[in-house]
């Protein structure tokens, strides 16, 4: 390999100077040429911006996929350049569980048929992650991926560069200032005395010496003012352009939101459509029952006392029926004693007019009557009376 030896020792040279100007600025030794407030302001903003694009980067990545393996894996095929496999989402994954369970468990029996159904929708929901994750991949990531990788590395190169003309130029102004105070001093004080005339030619050489680096010295300052104005503003036009970065990420910001808004509303919208779908079976647990060989025992006791108990399944109808054609609710009256309050666990819809619906918080008060189902009330709110499922309430003292 060819050396150009020169320009070795010449840049080392040069690299220093720059270490000797740096040093004795950090001790006070050294006067330091300061940018202009604009300029100040300007890269302040910079590093605000690539430290707080940085941490939401960071952030939205761990949001999109909290595996960090999975992450670091998206990370050499990226450095590779080769595409990232598709990979299956925890909920197709699920979906796919529970659909291959119920062949074994039977696609017949409620259980299965259940499964069937909850499994497709846990795909559909999987489909949709899947579909959001590309979307904000592309259209959020990316662009602050590049700004980081791309924009943020030549802002960084400029403003290294500008460090460098400002040493450059502070090491000018330094050795401007030595040559001028040697000059002042060989003026004032000449070394050679003036009686013998070999000794004013070595004083008119020294002073000639002296005004000529003077001269050099005050040349290369303006070289170097140059250089350093010149790239003051190459490095103030890119940092401006943080404006317009602020603009593109913002509607990569939108553009992130609404596609989060659509995943959140077509998961709502898968759901609303599994409950529905279940909603078609409310007797399964009866009939899960009976297939079994189990006889009816008594009625089981009342979960609205339990805490944290989730909603439960509205009370069998098989009664209810029968005491529709007996009970006639406009025709209750409360009882003179044993009416209590009671405080509404879960909303509950009424499945027809001999019910009352409820809402989840509420305090109604309750009673029975004789002959009715146990695993029913009947409830009052102002002027609205009907029965209500007993799990659906805890009974207050």
């Amino acid at each position: 390999m060819d050396f150009n030896v020169k320009k070795l020792a010449s840049d080392a040279g040069v690299f220093f100077t720059r270490a000797v100007q740096y040093t004795e600025e950090k001790l006070g030794q050294a006067e330091k040429t300061e940018l202009d407030a604009h300029l100040e302001n300007l890269i302040a903003r910079a590093d605000c911006t690539k430290n707080w694009t940085e941490k939401i980067f960071r952030q939205t990545e761990v949001l999109l996929q909290p595996n960090p393996s999975a992450r670091i894996e998206e990370f050499f095929y990226e450095k590779l350049d080769r595409k990232i496999p598709s990979r299956t989402t925890n909920a197709e994954l699920l979906g796919q569980y529970m659909q291959d369970a119920a062949k074994d468990f039977g696609p017949g029996t409620p259980y299965g048929s259940t499964l069937i159904t909850v499994g497709e929708f846990q795909r559909r929901l999987g489909a949709a992650e899947r579909e959001f994750l590309q979307t904000s991949a592309i259209n959020f990531l990316t662009p602050l991926r590049n700004f980081l990788e791309g924009d943020w590395k030549t802002i960084s190169k400029e403003r290294r560069l500008l460090e460098n003309r400002r040493l450059d130029l502070d090491v000018c102004k330094a050795r401007l200032k030595k040559a001028k105070l040697a000059e002042a001093k060989a003026a004032a004080a000449p070394d050679f005395q003036e009686t013998r005339p070999r000794n004013y030619v070595l004083s008119a050489s020294a002073s000639a010496l002296l005004s000529a680096e003077v001269d050099k010295a005050e040349h290369e300052l303006r070289v170097a003012q140059t250089e350093f104005d010149r790239q003051a503003e190459v490095t103030r036009l890119l940092l401006e352009g943080i404006s317009s970065t602020h603009v593109n990420h913002l509607r990569c910001l939108h553009e992130f939101a609404e596609a989060e808004v659509a995943y959140y509303a077509q998961c709502h919208k898968h759901m609303q459509d599994l409950q529905k779908e279940l909603s078609r079976f409310p007797d399964a647990f009866a009939v899960n029952a009976s297939t079994s060989g189990m006889s009816p025992g008594p009625a089981p006791l009342p979960t609205a006392t339990l805490p944290g108990v989730s909603s439960p399944s509205h009370p069998p109808n098989g009664s209810n029926a029968l005491e529709s054609n007996t009970l006639k609710i406009e025709e209750v009256k409360p009882p003179a004693t044993g009416t209590r309050k009671a405080k509404v666990l879960y909303d509950y819809d009424a499945a027809d007019t001999s019910e009352l619906s409820l809402l989840a918080d509420e305090l109604i008060t309750v009673y029975t009557v004789p002959g009715m189902d146990p695993d029913w009330l009947i409830g009052e709110r102002g002027n609205q009376k009907g029965k209500v499922p007993v799990t659906y309430l805890e009974l207050l003292s």
